[in-house]
């Protein structure tokens, strides 16, 4: 598809390989005219990404994918939403700090540790279940990122335990592993902040939990039904839109979320999901210029 924005990319903020400003050339490089920079759970890379754009002369929208958690009977685990916002916002503090301590309930040390504790007591050497050589540290986790995501738990597994066998590393840290503590926060502890600053709320990947394929845009996303079910949650939250476009999601896919879309009076969103160069490149998947325009409509 012709791309004009890929609104959703991860840089060495989060859990990316390239910095900000690396992100930003690449989509200069590929022609695209707007990039979402989307870290998850922290702002901490959107200025220097705001200056690249200006080098670059290319538009950069902050965002950020926010991690809300949730353990339900049926489901225990997170679904993300993709928070956009005017760069103009970067330079209100009263709106970064504010911002900032709603995240910081969802990640960071405290979260790490008790993934960690729940990991050695269940997976730690003479538990029953026992598969690692060694108790896992949180020194493991926080060498390799100061925020930490699963993504840092299975290096460290790798790296340091030996452990490349990927369902062995989802046994361990996968939504269904007995030690598995969701991150992020809950929905309605980011509501109001969310309306109070009129942030553009997308739900994101909503169907990349049922991706038919193997690789990474899967992950351990639940399937399509866990999220058709907690739908109606985001919208009375006040989502504007659905991420269609999105490596996981098939043509079918696209075509339930845009159905959605329209059912729900929902702006259609797209992106790369880009972590790094190989296996989760940018400029794979994004919007039309026509679709980015009704976004930027809606942005504040």
């Amino acid at each position: 598809m012709d791309i004009f924005a890929d609104l959703h990319n991860h840089t060495t903020a989060s859990d990316g390989d390239f910095t900000p400003g690396q992100m930003v050339e690449q989509a200069k490089a590929l022609g695209i005219k707007a990039i979402g920079i989307t870290d998850h759970d922290t702002l901490e890379g959107l200025k220097n990404a705001v200056a690249a754009g200006e080098k670059y002369d290319i538009e950069v929208i902050p965002g950020v994918e926010v991690s809300i958690r949730f353990k339900r009977s049926y489901f225990t685990g997170t679904l993300h939403l993709l928070c956009y916002f005017s760069s103009s916002r970067l330079l209100d503090d009263q709106f970064v700090k504010g911002f900032k301590n709603i995240l910081a309930h969802g990640r960071g040390e405290k979260l790490v540790k008790a993934r960690v504790n729940e990991i050695n007591k269940i997976f730690g050497p003479g538990r029953e279940k026992a598969l690692l050589k060694r108790n896992l540290k949180f020194e493991d986790i926080s060498a390799l990122s100061d925020t930490a995501t699963r993504r840092h738990f299975a290096i460290a597994l790798k790296q340091d335990f030996g452990i490349s066998d990927t369902n062995t590393i989802n046994l361990i840290i996968g939504n269904d592993s007995p030690a598995y503590l969701p991150s992020g926060i809950k929905l309605e502890e980011v509501i109001d902040f969310i309306r109070k600053n009129h942030i553009l709320a997308v739900l994101a990947h909503p169907a990349a939990g049922s991706f038919p394929g193997k690789g990474h845009y899967k992950e351990v996303l639940p399937p399509l039904e866990i999220v058709q079910r907690i739908l109606p949650e985001f919208l009375e939250a006040g989502i504007q839109g659905l991420e269609v476009y999105y490596p996981g999601h098939t043509k079918e896919h696209q075509d339930l979320m845009k159905s959605w879309a329209e059912k729900y009076h929902l702006l259609i969103t797209g992106g790369s999901d880009c972590h790094d160069g190989i296996e989760r490149p940018t400029g794979v998947r994004g919007i039309s210029e026509s679709e980015f325009k009704l976004f930027k409509e809606t942005l504040t």
